[in-house]
């Protein structure tokens, strides 16, 4: 029976995260002819075509590709558990308090906490969610929170922060809704600790203005209203459906959004904190989105 090599499960693993072989080769220190060759190794050991050997916007993966992805990142982490968890390194204890936005929890973050949970059992993780501008705070006032998953503006990502994704915000309605011209423009959002908020009523607003109809705590909450007609939102785009519009002028581009993990500068050298960032950053939360891994 075939058998597949773990280290070319991660070449493809690293060509998808960094958008083909030329980057996975940077990242993994390896010529590209040395990528391609591991690749081809096992399109050649399990009998089918894996890339696509693309031109253009074609997919960078054939259907078997995408299956085998699937497998390559489950067979990956199971590995490194393992190897983590027979490591002969002093055991880890402590607890670690963890921010997050509702967006976030979103994800299959749960898997991976579960994962860390089985690798460093003595080590507790309390996460509380809370909007990007609160966690912020939390985090330089020191003391509240430990670490933190969170959106912020492209231009506002720190030296120190560890970039997990990025996507693309867009003003929207209900794509049978009709803007009234010259009037203002019924606008839904999150709370004022919002930064999607702070911005639209500033750099954002179209040159007839913006009036707050609807606070809600919830992006789910937030696209219901935008299909019910109920006025325009600011969304991350994987929340734009068929029934949505995506508007341009005289409505200002919104900065790109960028989903970060940020340390705290007080406790992020503590070893049970540092572990849990290497775990969030290596566990995949990207793809549990479908978007642009960095």
């Amino acid at each position: 029976m075939t058998r597949l090599d773990t280290e070319a499960l991660r070449t493809l693993c690293a060509v998808v995260d960094h958008g083909g072989v030329t980057r996975a080769a940077e990242q993994l220190a390896l010529s590209q002819s040395a990528v391609s060759h591991k690749i081809k190794r096992m399109e050649v050991a399990i009998g089918c075509t894996l890339l696509t050997r693309r031109a253009g916007g074609a997919p960078l993966l054939t259907e078997e590709g995408e299956r085998l992805l699937t497998y390559a990142r489950r067979i990956c982490a199971l590995h490194d558990e393992a190897m983590r968890s027979l490591s002969r390194q002093p055991p880890l204890s402590g607890r670690i308090r963890l921010g997050l936005t509702e967006d976030v929890t979103s994800s299959d973050l749960s898997r991976f906490l579960g994962r860390f949970a089985r690798i460093y059992p003595d080590v507790t993780v309390r996460a509380h969610v809370r909007q990007s501008l609160v966690l912020q705070r939390q985090l330089e006032a020191g003391g509240e929170i430990d670490l933190a998953l969170m959106q912020v503006f492209a231009h506002e990502v720190r030296v120190t922060d560890t970039i997990l994704y990025i996507d693309t915000l867009r003003w929207v309605c209900a794509a049978d809704m009709r803007l009234r011209p010259n009037s203002p423009v019924g606008f839904l959002s999150y709370d004022k600790d919002c930064f999607y908020q702070h911005w639209a009523m500033t750099d954002g607003q179209p040159d007839t203005g913006l009036t707050q109809v609807l606070e809600c705590a919830s992006s789910a909450g937030i696209a219901s209203a935008v299909r019910a007609g109920l006025g325009v939102a600011l969304l991350p785009e994987r929340y734009v459906t068929d029934d949505m519009r995506v508007l341009g002028a005289p409505f200002v581009p919104p900065p790109s959004l960028t989903y970060v993990l940020r340390i705290g500068a007080r406790t992020g050298t503590a070893p049970p904190v540092k572990a849990l960032a290497r775990e969030i950053a290596a566990g995949g939360v990207a793809q549990q989105h479908g978007l642009r891994a960095v």
